[in-house]
């Protein structure tokens, strides 16, 4: 028998119906040919410092950089019960090789392979890779699977990738909280993305803006300007001089188109998606992976916005899907070449509605998710469009001997754009005009001036980062100085740049801030402190966009793995060796009032409350009560510091009030603090209606 492994629960089923596999089992499904499991994302995720010595548990300067010999995975508590299910079938007598259906990308290759290794499974492997998740894509996979070994480089920079970011956020992390007594978050990616929106926050600060004035003439419907002035008493007086007739000079015509833009790739979905209707990278993301997995778009992780050329003749039925979604009138013309370029596809094509995407079924889709496949819908019509085109017409004249200007359009062809996206903003007042047809004139005409003013105006400041803007700058970071052939620039990848933003926020070193119906990234005070003190190194963009690009060249055999990630060990190691702090950095991180809560069991040092628990004021302690505890919630009751107090003063709290999640009922119990100077726990003690204990 074969053993197919998917990433989720919702995948493996898909996939098992697509093979006819129906009868349900424990953990997997199981048919006469195949048996069908799955993971829950990251099973297995890179072992922390304290797993390879228990020495590192506590933090200190002197252990510094940790750099494991070998790197290991460990499986998490929660997801234990189904790995122990997959080692059981991976290496099951019946079972003959192994079939990899994890996502077909970097991360779902991480994902199998710890599963596969820690499984101690040595049986050959297959690996389906696949654009759609329709039934019929998956068993057309299934009969081009390809050997596992073929995508051992994507394995490899996957390797790279965690043991990477394991190494910057493991040591920078550690050390810089060491360093300045504050917990401070560094990572390989996270840290250069931070350091954009700082540098643009000092750029805003620092602007000062610059009046000028324009003499404006109402030549009779439309308007031509001057040049901008930078001293208010000369454009007045120009003004003042227009009295007689202005005189044509020259006019242009020029025939101009636009061709279609390409067809979405992840993060120009992203940005649409962010610019049109406001959701954030992560939504995005989230919905159009929804939308994958019902089977309604093709695969969402990917960097290519083209089709490969053996899809040109599906590319009508994809444009007739998108009419009919969208309620439109099908193309007239559908250009199938301009969306197909196989040089341009990388690991997948370009996303893109399914058959399945009828109208029913986006009506039965949450909003988000409806927007999405609407969007994706949209993006096609476009693509396959005729280009869009106009005349556009630049008329000068002379007034009191100086130039004046004059800009017009005339849309000649529509095209594309009839399917574009509404705009963000309504147009300023010289973008309207520039739009308007120009009436016909000829050199010499003179034409009467009605009115002659001065419009003042001042230099803008750049514009806060959204993230449409932050997704652009992190994937052309570094562009201009890598290689024009380079496969991927920028920081991070389209799979993993809505998650640094989060963690960014998370960090509570970005904050969303919502004006006018527009969210703009701005960083915090902690977020600004820690680019403050960090080394260029981890902040540089342009230096994360080269190992990002290594990481490729990994992939594809051309850099060895361990040069790249002794790359990263050096620098690291360098930056721990060589580090001198700026003056008064440390008044960038006051140490905030904390309450004391108690006496430490371990140290009998004070354990203070912060915002996730109740912890020994000492780090190298390690004493801690978390106030997520399971223990509490399974009870229903908020772990509060009076709870606390009671725990470190006299071992034991009263809970009443508890809530049984099988029963329902209430009872009321003694929480027991078990602290065996390691680990800190709690057992349960019920107390009967006679005040008496039970055991």
């Amino acid at each position: 028998m074969k053993l197919v492994i998917a990433e989720k629960p919702s995948v493996a089923q898909s996939i098992a119906a697509a093979l006819g596999v129906t009868s349900r089992e424990n953990g997997y499904l199981a048919g006469t040919e195949y048996l069908v499991s799955w993971c829950f994302g990251h099973l297995a995720e890179p072992a922390q410092p304290q797993e390879y010595d228990p020495k590192y548990k506590t933090w200190r300067l002197d252990d510094l950089p940790i750099i494991p010999t070998a790197f290991r995975f460990v499986v998490q508590k929660d997801t234990q019960q189904q790995f122990n299910l997959l080692r059981k079938l991976l290496n099951d007598s019946k079972i003959e090789e192994v079939i990899n259906a994890c996502d077909a990308g970097r991360e779902g290759e991480l994902i199998f392979r710890s599963v596969y290794h820690l499984a101690g499974c040595t049986k050959p492997t297959k690996r389906l890779w696949i654009s759609s998740m329709e039934d019929s894509a998956i068993r057309d996979g299934f009969q081009h699977l390809l050997p596992g070994a073929e995508k051992d480089g994507l394995y490899q920079a996957a390797l790279c990738r965690a043991e990477a970011d394991w190494l910057v956020g493991i040591n920078g992390s550690r050390f810089f909280s060491l360093l300045y007594n504050s917990k401070l978050n560094v990572g390989r990616v996270m840290s250069p993305t931070l350091a954009l929106l700082v540098r643009r926050e000092a750029d805003i600060s620092a602007f000062v803006p610059t009046p000028f004035w324009t003499v404006n003439l109402d030549l009779g419907g439309f308007t031509a300007s001057t040049e901008r002035f930078s001293d208010r008493a000369k454009a007045l007086a120009l003004a003042d001089a227009c009295r007689s007739p202005a005189t044509v000079q020259a006019v242009s015509r020029k025939q101009k188109s636009e061709k279609a833009p390409a067809l979405y790739d992840l993060t120009t979905l992203q940005r649409d998606a962010n610019r049109a209707l406001g959701y954030t990278a992560q939504q995005t993301l989230d919905y159009t992976q929804s939308l994958y997995e019902k089977k309604l778009c093709t695969y969402p992780r990917t960097d290519s916005r083209y089709l490969s050329d053996d899809m040109a003749d599906s590319v009508p039925t994809v444009a007739a899907v998108s009419a009919v979604l969208l309620g439109e009138n099908a193309v007239a013309e559908i250009l199938a070449a301009q969306v197909c370029n196989s040089k341009k596809v990388s690991d997948h094509h370009a996303i893109i509605p399914t058959k399945n995407a009828t109208p029913k079924a986006a009506e039965e889709l949450p909003g988000g998710e409806r927007e999405i496949l609407k969007l994706l819908a949209r993006a096609v019509l476009r693509a396959v469009s005729v280009a869009y085109r106009y005349e556009e017409t630049e008329a000068t004249f002379r007034c009191a001997d100086t130039v004046f200007t004059a800009k017009g359009k005339t849309v000649t062809a529509l095209g594309w754009r009839r399917y574009e996206l509404p705009k963000d903003k309504e147009p300023d007042t010289e973008e309207k005009e520039a739009d308007k047809e120009l009436p016909a004139f000829a050199e010499g005409q003179e034409l009467p001036v009605n009115a002659a003013t001065v419009k003042q105006g001042k230099t803008s400041p750049p514009k806060p980062y959204t993230e449409d803007t932050l997704l652009s700058s992190m994937e052309t970071a570094g562009a201009k100085e890598t290689p024009d052939d380079a496969e991927r620039k920028g920081l991070g990848t389209p799979a993993t740049r809505a998650g640094i933003i989060e963690k960014l926020v998370a960090c509570g070193y970005i904050d969303r801030k919502k004006a006018k119906k527009k969210t703009t990234l701005v960083p915090s005070g902690s977020g600004k402190a820690v680019i403050t003190v960090l080394p260029e190194d981890l902040q540089s963009p342009l230096l994360t966009a080269e190992w990002e690009q290594r990481l490729k060249q990994v992939e594809q055999g051309d850099v060895d793995p361990g040069r790249f990630i002794n790359g990263i060990v050096e620098m690291i190691s360098e930056i721990i060796s060589g580090y001198t702090m700026p003056p008064g950095a440390n008044m960038l991180f006051p140490k905030p009032e904390q309450a004391i809560v108690g006496c430490c069991p371990r140290c009998r040092k004070n354990v203070i409350e912060n915002s996730k628990g109740y912890v020994c004021e000492d780090r190298g302690c390690g004493f801690a009560m978390w106030k997520q505890s399971r223990f509490f919630s399974a009870k229903d009751k908020t772990f509060t510091p009076e709870i606390a107090k009671m725990l470190l003063e006299n071992g034991k709290a009263k809970l009443t009030g508890c809530k049984s999640k099988t029963s329902g009922k209430t009872y009321d119990c003694w929480a027991i603090l078990a602290d065996d100077g390691t680990t800190t726990d709690y057992r349960i003690e019920f107390i009967n209606k006679r005040g008496g204990r039970t055991p």
